[in-house]
């Protein structure tokens, strides 16, 4: 490897890890939010959302110049590989992070309704998993990155709950359609975190194995003879 191409792989590393302790402290708010609604701190994640957006650019800019300049191989094409997804999740959870917020503060607009428990703790539990998947890629630790991936059919299960839960209030309480829509669109979103968690666990998988795990269980379960 050159001495400008580590060079430029190591501003790289660090400016995706800025991008994920901004993303990561962004979801904290914007989760937060479902308890405390605050039209200040989601116009402030909106602002810092721009912000992730002009980030996701510069790294994909970077990456496709080292690409060119440098055409890496191995360990380090996968490497600028998996920066370039990483930083596409990161942009979407940034995303999703303004999206809870401003479902929050809707709320506050409607016939009081109590966040489900099960909300809460299914945000807590996203969240985490995307704490543990920048933890994996930082530690490059494969067998981390396994583990966040294999919850996050757990997440589609609370997922799935909540909202048949909502479905049913909906049906009982008709006078609060428009607060429950938002307790339902924020449950969507929360699953979603989890998801793209997920996605970066696979990723961290491919750039310390080399194997691409994506779909791995639904391409083994169609296999012929299974």
């Amino acid at each position: 490897m050159s001495v400008h191409m580590q060079l430029d792989l190591s501003i790289l590393h660090k400016d995706l890890l800025t991008m994920c302790t901004q993303v990561e402290d962004m979801i904290h708010r914007a989760v937060a939010q479902l308890a405390e609604p605050d039209f200040d701190i989601a116009r402030q994640l909106m602002q810092e959302d721009t912000e992730i957006d002009r980030k996701d650019v510069q790294i994909e800019d970077s990456c496709l110049k080292i690409l060119a300049l440098y055409q890496p191989v191995a360990i380090d094409l996968r490497r600028i590989t998996a920066v370039l997804k990483i930083s596409g999740e990161l942009e979407r959870v940034a995303d999703l992070a303004v999206n809870i917020a401003e479902r929050a503060c809707s709320l506050l607009n409607t016939p009081p309704v109590p966040v489900p428990d099960n909300l809460k703790g299914m945000a807590k539990r996203a969240v985490d998993m995307l704490h543990r998947s920048i933890d994996a890629y930082v530690d490059l630790d494969s067998t981390a990155a396994r583990k966040v991936c294999l919850e996050d059919d757990e997440i589609d299960e609370l997922n799935l709950q909540l909202i048949q839960e909502l479905i049913v209030q909906m049906h009982q309480r008709p006078e609060q359609l428009d607060a429950l829509l938002h307790l339902f669109s924020a449950v969507r979103q929360v699953e979603r975190v989890a998801d793209h968690a997920t996605n970066i666990a696979e990723d961290v998988v491919y750039l310390v194995e080399g194997r691409i795990i994506r779909h791995a269980r639904k391409l083994e379960s169609k296999t012929p003879g299974s």
